[in-house]
């Protein structure tokens, strides 16, 4: 995009969070997440506390400031206590911690003497106690990407969030479904200099991850946070990005985005700015007669309009930050967040909303307001009025500094928004309801023993081994069917390629079609391609089969075969069959020749449905046309 990356100094960091497929991380509840309305309710209200040192962490205080509470919906049936904060967790899973230990492994990372469990303050309401439980697993790890490598320096084993379902401004709704679920956290170093390099290497991790057969699939079991500085900016935690292909693109905008704020510093520092004092004036007066609907509901319902003066930056609040995003934006996320407002209006896109010239002017000349001055009010109570307008001008003032530290939320457009301050070392301690777990030798033996294939050496295996196309031992290595495949294979003894493709392509175009997929099972696979290797059936009928299969789990194969008139014809039948077709076309074939084959093939495949090999269905017609020729 021509931005110097280099020059500007970018460095880049990211954490991979992936959902591990066994029960949550500190009870035996299952992990699975539901859709269906939960039948119970709790309320609950979170507040920060001080650390051990005595001190709050800034990120804890921020969430507080927002006086929200909270909703968890919870399944009475496979959720339990640990996930409502009323009962202590029970000891770590430790499946999961041998997973965690894996994946340690294969990155090349060391894994610690004794693991312990900490506490990390999370007032958000994603966790009902206040914090996450997290544990270091492994240290020093490191990847090769594009022939350069990477520091991975920590590996950490900890529970996924609950899900946030809504929210207004008096409560965020959770679902606890997903809260408890262990996740396996890999972190890089702040080693990436360039938008494009940490997607293609969060592929290669996720590609590690997926080797071990132990994690869940599908979106939102895997998301990357992505840390991202620029020489003259600051660090940005942006948060939740789940698609690969939107880690590029975040990253450019995110450059865009301090760039623009560090112009915006250089502007108002040459226009002499200064920090912006005093409180909101209230000027619900100017609006009493608008023709504005927000402003006129809010002040009808008993709102007030409060304004304040920002010293020479007009024109500011219109700035361009990320597309579609202005400097005005990031001041209505802080109004919204810790104001519950809808919003702010500023002088910069004024007269607009239905808010007139004539009310604009009077509103500059109430608040005293030059040319060079803009102006910001907010609508609605009081209490949220000053709240919100407090939270703009403090943003304002940031600006004057250049980029504040921020825990930013990815959107998919792939632009960001604020979610709260940076937090510090303070939000750690210890976990004091859970025993150190020693990672003994033994224990890293019999993992190293079972250590699966790395993905790539798995694909030049297939290559060799089974002689599949690099683009198909590709797909398969990283396939969740990937075991199966080869032990369909080895048992069926049926072409390799077949049994991949079948398993990659044509359960994919059976999804797409609507056919439900996910019914089919090991069995019904194992039993399909057997019948095949026996010359029940033909390759050709394998969608039939597998697509009435998904409709009728329960049916036995034989059946299907029998409702779909699919057994295998006979040589004499297709003979049979073929001579029919050629005499019923004998002017064709006397006026084409053999170039008639070609016409002749698709009307025979459309009598055989799937019960004869192509190949074979091909020879004999051949055979029949020369032989009504000669005649």
């Amino acid at each position: 995009m021509g931005l110097g990356y280099e020059k500007l100094g970018l460095r880049v960091g990211f954490e991979i969070h992936q959902e591990l497929n066994t029960h949550k991380l500190f009870c035996n509840c299952p992990s699975r997440l539901r859709e269906k309305e939960p039948s119970l309710k709790v309320k609950r209200r979170l507040r920060p506390t001080q650390s051990e040192m005595g001190k709050v962490d800034r990120a804890a205080l921020a969430e507080a400031l927002k006086g929200k509470g909270f909703v968890y919906q919870v399944y009475p049936d496979s959720t339990c206590l640990v996930e409502l904060d009323d009962e202590p967790p029970h000891p770590i899973n430790e499946e999961a911690l041998n997973i965690a230990l894996e994946a340690a492994l294969l990155l090349g990372a060391k894994p610690v003497d004794e693991v312990h469990t900490m506490r990390k303050i999370v007032i958000d309401g994603s966790n009902t106690c206040g914090f996450q439980r997290t544990a270091l697993v492994a240290l020093a790890g490191g990847i090769e990407t594009d022939g350069k490598s990477f520091r991975i320096p920590t590996i950490c084993l900890e529970e996924d969030a609950a899900r946030k379902m809504d929210e207004n401004p008096e409560y965020a709704n959770y679902r606890l479904d997903r809260l408890g679920i262990p996740l396996v956290e890999i972190t890089t170093g702040p080693d990436f200099s360039d938008p494009e390099t940490p997607a293609k290497a969060a592929l290669h991790i996720g590609q590690i991850l997926r080797a071990t057969g132990k994690v869940k699939r599908g979106i939102g079991t895997i998301r990357q946070d992505i840390n991202i500085s620029i020489a003259d900016g600051a660090r940005q935690e942006i948060k939740g990005v789940q698609e690969l292909s939107l880690i590029s693109e975040v990253i450019e905008r995110e450059v865009r985005r301090q760039l623009a704020l560090l112009e915006i510093r250089d502007e108002l520092r040459r226009r002499g700015a200064r920090k912006v004092e005093g409180k909101g004036t209230d000027v619900a007066e100017i609006f009493s007669g608008t023709k504005s609907g927000v402003v006129r509901k809010e002040i009808g319902a008993g709102g007030r309009a409060l304004a304040v003066k920002l010293p020479k930056f007009a024109g500011i609040l219109g700035r361009e930050l990320q597309p579609g995003r202005r400097f005005g934006t990031e001041l209505a996320d802080q109004a919204r967040l810790y104001g519950k407002v809808g919003g702010i209006f500023h002088t910069d896109e004024l007269p607009r909303y239905g808010i007139s010239e004539e009310e604009t002017d009077k509103l500059r000349s109430t608040i005293g307001a030059a040319e060079d001055d803009a102006v910001v009010f907010v609508v609605g109570y009081k209490e949220r009025a000053e709240l919100a307008l407090k939270a703009v001008v403090g943003r304002v003032n940031q600006a004057l500094q250049g980029v504040p530290e921020e825990t930013r939320r990815a959107l998919r457009d792939g632009n960001t928004e604020f979610m709260r301050p940076l937090p510090g070392a303070e939000r750690m301690y210890p976990e004091t309801d859970i025993p150190p777990i020693p990672i003994t030798r033994d224990r890293l033996n019999r993992i190293r023993r079972k250590l699966p294939e790395l993905p790539e050496q798995k694909v030049k295996r297939f290559i060799k081994e089974y002689h599949l196309s690099q683009n198909l031992a590709s797909r398969i290595s990283l396939s969740e069917n990937v075991a199966l495949f080869e032990e369909i294979v080895k048992k069926c003894r049926v072409d390799p390629t077949l049994v991949a493709s079948t398993l990659e392509e044509t359960l994919v175009s059976l999804r797409r079609e609507g056919v439900p997929v996910e019914n089919l099972n090991k069995k019904h696979l194992e039993c399909t391609f057997k019948l095949l290797s026996l010359r029940k059936i033909m390759k050709e009928s394998i969608p039939q089969i597998l697509s009435a299969l998904a409709r009728k789990p329960r049916e036995k194969v034989e059946k299907i075969l029998d409702e779909l008139g699919l057994k295998t014809m006979s040589i004499r039948e297709l003979k049979d069959l073929v001579s029919g077709i050629v005499d019923n076309n004998i002017e064709m074939v006397r006026e084409q020749g053999e170039k008639s084959h070609k016409k002749l093939m698709g009307v025979v495949m459309k009598e055989v449905k799937g019960r004869a090999d192509g190949k074979k269905v091909s020879e004999i017609l051949r055979e029949k046309i020369k032989s009504r020729l000669k005649g």
